[in-house]
């Protein structure tokens, strides 16, 4: 197979497994407490956040302030300030992304996620069904669970 034969097979490939795994993204179905348009989504959360929030993007790895912070306090939805996770299940994964052993109860939904070839777990706010993160089983004990989580999702309230 020559150079030109091989790129292009590549690419169909590649078109074939975007349109095969590929998916439009989309909150948990249910009712939400908290909804509005997508016009003020924007308006209140701004790009970055509505990008990760809204249409289940992710930051940069290592871009968030949220990595370092140590202080006691509460991390709320960046779109609804739905209590999350507290600091005690807070540690330093070395993924680039926030990560929680676990969160706080009646605070979030999972749904499958198969936008990549390997299947996760996507973790949403249960109060508005803004993207948060993924959750893996490969975290610390007691529940051997990581919440991997966009910064950029959360709001940290110290306590005090």
């Amino acid at each position: 197979m020559n150079r030109t034969a091989f790129v292009t097979a590549l690419g169909g490939s590649a078109a074939g497994l975007a349109m095969f795994y590929g998916r439009a993204w989309s909150a948990p179905s249910g009712a939400y407490a908290v909804t509005h348009s997508d016009a003020e989504w924007q308006r209140l959360l701004g790009a970055d956040r509505y990008a990760i929030l809204r249409e289940g993007g992710t930051e940069p790895a290592n871009s968030s302030p949220l990595i370092g912070e140590n202080r006691p306090g509460t991390y709320r939805c960046a779109g609804c300030a739905l209590a999350l996770f507290s600091s005690k299940t807070k540690y330093d994964s070395g993924d680039g992304w926030p990560s929680f052993w676990d969160v706080l109860p009646n605070a979030i939904r999972k749904k499958a996620d198969y936008e990549l070839i390997e299947a996760r777990t996507e973790v949403h706010c249960r109060q508005c069904g803004g993207h948060l993160g993924h959750v893996f089983d490969d975290g610390p004990s007691p529940t051997y669970l990581r919440y991997c989580i966009d910064g950029l999702a959360l709001r940290f309230v110290p306590l005090g």
